[in-house]
């Protein structure tokens, strides 16, 4: 029997891939060097015992949408949760995108923009990064004039690079843009600026999505939860795209347990920055180009012909050591992006790399 096509905009599009090998230390996925408290755990595996999982969801999601608000002291009208905040783009997408409209990003940049603009049939248009990985003004406006975009993705700080956004840029793309403007702050809780500023502001503005999620440093990745904080109206658009209950009781649950340890989340933030600032003055002290971070994770470059991108992170996964090869990302020839780790396993990266540039 003959296989039936796939839809024709979607034969020459490649997956989402993230290598997944089995190594002693993983450092290349921007996950949580350390699990959520024991006390959460106790909780949350307590409150999974009362389920009643042979009934649905919450389908709005309301007890957890309002401990969100109540965090960043919004309406819970204004809260919209996933499962990760990849469903939120892929809801924003299929919301206010769609077959004609165009989608713009900055290179480089998190790939699940233009792959999840595609996939809802948008046009995608890709703006470059200036040397210092920052989105310029000149090109803000250049891809607002030209192309008019529905949807522009802003990542602060940026994914692979570590670099934010200054207020005054998304500012300046609020008062340009036509369409939305959606800052994702997967890594926000790490940076000194947040977007969510415009939004608890007197004049909130009505195109703004600010995306967080629980991956990171919740250290709650294998939960795959995420949420956007955006105008009500925007809010209730969602609604007519996305699944019925598609956030299920577990995750709910989880999430609203996450929200009663939030000193223990700053610790966290604190505790990896200090490990950050550690590895980014190790790999300096190597002779390696290396990006300021305000991620949980640090972008750096070899400058020797003789140790290339490729060839350092091979001779790091022969020691069972996974970081993530971005060589092949525009603008990012022989980059690498290392995962900040536990203690350990950031002196076992240095330490690597220690002898194998000399």
């Amino acid at each position: 029997m003959n296989r039936p096509p796939v839809r024709d905009d979607l034969v020459a599009m490649a997956g989402y891939h993230s290598p997944q090998v089995d190594v002693e230390i993983r450092l290349n996925t921007n996950e949580a060097p350390e699990p959520p408290p024991e006390m959460f755990m106790r909780r949350l595996l307590d409150e999974l015992s009362q389920l009643h999982l042979n009934r649905y969801p919450d389908r709005t999601s309301s007890v957890l949408r309002a401990s969100l608000a109540n965090l960043h002291e919004v309406d819970p009208s204004e809260i919209f949760v996933a499962n990760g905040s990849n469903e939120v783009l892929q809801t924003i997408c299929l919301t206010f995108g769609g077959h004609g409209r165009v989608a713009a990003s900055f290179e480089p940049t998190y790939a699940m923009y233009s792959q999840i603009a595609r996939s809802a049939q948008m046009n995608v248009v890709e703006g470059l990064r200036d040397e210092h990985y920052r989105v310029s003004v000149n090109e803000l406006d250049r891809v607002m004039e030209t192309y008019e975009p529905a949807i522009t993705f802003l990542c602060s700080p940026n994914n692979p690079t570590g670099t934010p956004e200054s207020p005054e840029l998304i500012k300046r793309a609020l008062e340009r843009s036509s369409g939305l403007v959606v800052v994702d702050e997967a890594y926000g809780q790490f940076a000194k600026f947040t977007a969510l500023d415009f939004l608890r502001g007197p004049e909130p503005p009505e195109s703004l999505i600010v995306t967080r999620t629980f991956s990171k440093t919740w250290s709650m990745a294998g939960a795959r939860l995420g949420y956007c904080v955006a105008p009500s109206w925007i809010v209730e658009e969602f609604d007519k795209v996305v699944l019925p209950y598609h956030v299920d009781s577990i995750k709910q649950v989880a999430g609203r347990l996450a929200l009663d340890f939030v000193s223990e989340m700053d610790e966290r933030v604190n505790r990896i920055s200090v490990e950050r600032t550690k590895i980014e003055r190790a790999l300096r002290e190597l002779g390696l180009v290396v990006w300021p971070s305000e991620a949980n994770f640090v972008l750096f470059r070899s400058t020797n012909p003789l140790f290339p991108g490729d060839l350092i992170w091979e001779c790091l996964l022969d020691r069972s050591i996974l970081v993530r090869n971005c060589s092949s990302w525009p603008l990012l020839e022989g980059c690498l992006r290392v995962t900040v780790g536990s203690p350990n396993e950031n002196d076992l990266f240095i330490g690597a790399l220690q002898e194998i540039i000399a």
